[in-house]
């Protein structure tokens, strides 16, 4: 007797390819798949891309559940259960993961409810988006910090106009009487406070990458050499400080007055994370930054840097503070103890100067900042040190000084005219253009603003210029423009004051640009 069995070798053909291809899939899939028990939760299979990921052997994970492994918290599992009760699946719940190493993930997770040989199982699907998120994390406090960056620089640019007219009237006031006069303590006093609120527009300026720098080729390690006696003064005796300059270091191309402020402004947080007695180590070393490196941080460009590291073992931060600290105005620090300028300043300046900045603090186990300057490969001439004229000096010269705000077109106007100078003023560029064309004589110099309604300081100069082509050139700003600067680095040859200015301070650049070639 025979018996055909063509439709059932068919049939098992049919089903012994199924079952390949879904095993092929299941085990190649680029996502982490798994077979679990559904009321206990017993892992009855995972593919290969579950066992990478979380370390795992299939012999550890099969039998097991996901909290017998460490694998899921308790927490996150009944977060799964409720998601399955109310919705019968789960759908992009994001959980936390810890691999066998230890090391925590972020998963997106799904799952849902199958039947597998007449059993009801759980088919459970999750996504590494760990990387993911940190560069989510990364891109949004950029976005802050930028953001943050914009208003501190048009904050500190409205300020320093206003310190301007206080501090040039409190001078001009203590030149005009004498100083036995009672008043001159006062105006005194106004001069202080208004030089003293000076400062803290410059470290928002430095925050916001729009202070003006001056960079040269500078060899890192002789630069903090020459500074271990200021900074152990600024930490006081009860802490040691521990400097390791690397045997051979890369040059950088950056401030040398900026670095001078970054190391201050580090090493007193340092000294005031640390209660009583400790140590603060700044050390120097050569570091080459990869593309694998840079995956982690997006913001950072693969290269050859110089790595400055300041470290403290003081009382630490943790995790939420790290991520708030380079903000202007966050401070840990009491009432009155300190302005929450200090890290902003050091964040700013390494911007500025095409470096980055990590931290790396626990609560109790102290903090270190390392900072990473881009090495500097080019050989070029330093820039000449430029004369300076002796303080005070006076000029019979023309000045034509533009200023859209009045009350510092006039106490300027007043600054100038002491000295000797003739001013012709104009409240903006296109009254000044007016008076360049209808002036009988030579006009010197011209001082103006860089942003003005209409047109820009530097348009302003060269249509006064194509008038009186020997005419010598000085900008003003409460912050440094893209019109004359390239990020807040001036071109060579460009001459620009600060506001808000002393007054030794205008007539000394006024002097120094009239006598300069």
């Amino acid at each position: 007797m025979s018996f055909d069995i063509t439709e059932r070798k068919q049939a098992e053909d049919v089903l012994r390819e199924s079952e390949e291809r879904f095993s092929i899939a299941f085990n190649n899939a680029p996502i982490m798949i798994s077979i679990s028990k559904l009321e206990d939760g017993t892992y009855l299979d995972v593919n290969q891309r579950f066992l990478d990921t979380s370390g795992f052997s299939r012999d550890e994970v099969i039998g097991k559940t996901s909290i017998e492994l460490g694998w899921v918290s308790e927490a996150d599992r009944n977060k799964m259960k409720e998601a399955m009760l109310r919705d019968g699946r789960v759908v992009e719940l994001e959980l936390g993961l810890r691999t066998k190493s230890g090391k925590s993930l972020i998963c997106s997770f799904w799952a849902e409810m199958i039947m597998l040989a007449g059993q009801k199982r759980l088919l459970s699907i999750a996504m590494d988006i760990t990387e993911h998120r940190a560069i989510e994390r990364q891109f949004i406090q950029a976005q802050k910090m930028e953001s943050i960056g914009r208003l501190a620089g048009g904050v500190a640019h409205d300020f320093n106009n206003m310190l301007g007219v206080i501090l040039g009237y409190a001078e001009l006031g203590l030149m005009r009487l004498d100083p036995a006069n009672p008043v001159c303590a006062n105006l005194q006093e106004i001069s202080n406070a208004a030089k003293r609120s000076a400062d803290l527009t410059h470290q928002l300026l430095a925050f916001a990458r729009k202070q003006t720098i001056s960079p040269k080729v500078l060899e890192l390690n002789e630069t903090v050499s020459g500074m271990l006696k200021m900074l152990q003064r600024l930490i006081g005796e009860d802490i040691y400080l521990n400097w390791r300059p690397a045997p051979t270091l890369w040059r950088i191309k950056a401030d040398p007055s900026q670095l001078d402020q970054l190391l201050a402004n580090l090493c007193v947080n340092a000294r005031d994370a640390i209660k009583n007695t400790g140590q603060i180590t700044i050390e120097t070393r050569n570091n080459t930054i990869d593309a694998e490196y840079c995956k982690d941080h997006p913001d950072v460009v693969p290269g050859q840097y110089v790595h400055l590291s300041v470290t403290d073992d003081g009382s630490g931060m943790d995790k939420d503070t790290v991520e708030h600290i380079f903000e202007p105005f966050f401070t840990t620090k009491d009432l009155g103890e300190g302005t929450g300028l200090g890290l902003a300043t050091v964040y700013g300046i390494i911007k500025q100067n095409n470096g980055f900045i990590t931290v790396n603090s626990d609560p109790g186990e102290g903090t270190t900042f390392s900072i990473h300057f881009p090495r500097f490969e080019t050989i070029e001439s330093q820039t000449p040190v430029e004369v300076i004229a002796p303080p005070l000096a006076r000029g019979e010269e023309t000045v034509i000084l533009v200023e859209d705000e009045p009350a510092i077109l006039a106490t300027t106007a007043a600054m100038l005219e002491m000295q000797g100078y003739t001013v012709l003023k104009a409240e903006n560029p296109g009254e000044a253009l007016k008076i360049a064309a209808g002036h009988v004589g030579h006009i010197h110099l011209l001082l103006t603003d860089v942003i003005m309604p209409g047109m820009n300081g530097r348009d302003l100069a060269d249509r006064v210029q194509s008038i009186f082509p020997k005419m010598k050139l000085l900008f003003m700003s409460g912050y440094t423009a893209d019109i004359i600067a390239h990020h807040g680095v001036l071109d060579e040859g460009v001459h620009f004051i600060q506001k808000p200015f002393k007054f030794p301070d205008l007539v000394t650049k006024v002097r120094v640009v009239l006598d300069g070639k």
